[in-house]
């Protein structure tokens, strides 16, 4: 757990500094933009786990973004039989660049207000990564996230990278493969995920892109022993205004 703590203060270190540092020349570069995106997909999962009892869910977010600072809100059903009928998230953070790497450091706040005791599962959590483009169309998002040890939920940490490389355009699409594996892990001893305090998780799958559309088409699974993080193909489509 001490380890955990000198990785999120020199995190937080490492942040305020690349601030300070790039503050000067993001001052020039202000300008508000905001997007709203509406989602169907066939299983709602989250770190390789699916929390909308593997069936179809609509989710939306409304995002917004002021020079580095970026915030927003996203929803989405979730299993009505448990007791959570929705989820809604709000997050915000900060982009700093620094020559061709894209920082982000931010905070979510998982919210359940219609759950028959949504005070008992409210949590935040805490992100640090990068976005990082090595050569012409290929991507690298490593991304380190943690709760730190709250009411509703005990100290976890989960870190993931994911590789992205956008194809030549096909027709009218734009296709992109990507690929993310996870690792989860929770500070206590009472097999906190479904039996398991710790498991991996991974994707890989195929995005297709047409004007605000995009179509992705992927295929998740874990390490876990349960039916509900087996390993599954998800389809989802979404549309992103203006």
């Amino acid at each position: 757990m001490l380890g955990l703590q000198r990785t999120a203060r020199t995190i937080a270190a490492g942040a305020a500094a690349l601030f300070c540092l790039t503050a000067p020349v993001l001052a020039e570069d202000r300008e508000f933009s905001w997007s709203v995106t509406g989602t169907g997909t066939s299983d709602y999962i989250f770190r390789g786990i699916s929390l909308s009892d593997e069936r179809p869910v609509f989710q939306a977010s409304v995002d917004g973004s002021y020079g580095i600072l970026y915030f927003g809100a996203w929803g989405s059903i979730l299993n009505e039989q448990a007791g959570d009928p929705v989820e809604i998230d709000f997050y915000t953070g900060i982009k700093p660049v620094l020559g061709p790497v894209t920082f982000d450091f931010g905070v979510v706040y998982y919210t359940y207000f219609w759950a028959d005791e949504p005070s008992d599962l409210d949590y935040y959590e805490l992100k640090a990564g990068f976005t990082y483009e090595p050569v012409k169309n290929l991507t690298v998002k490593p991304f380190f996230w943690w709760v730190p040890d709250q009411a509703n939920a005990p100290q976890q940490w989960a870190i993931e990278g994911t590789v992205a490389y956008a194809l030549p355009q096909v027709g009218i699409f734009t296709p992109t493969v990507s690929g993310l594996v996870g690792y989860q892990d929770a500070d206590t001893n009472n097999g906190f995920y479904f039996g398991d305090d710790s498991y991996t998780y991974w994707n890989a799958g195929l995005a297709l892109g047409v004007e605000k559309f995009t179509f992705d088409f992927r295929y998740w699974d874990t390490t876990l022993d349960t039916g509900l993080a087996d390993e599954r193909f998800v389809f989802t489509a979404s549309i992103t205004l203006p």
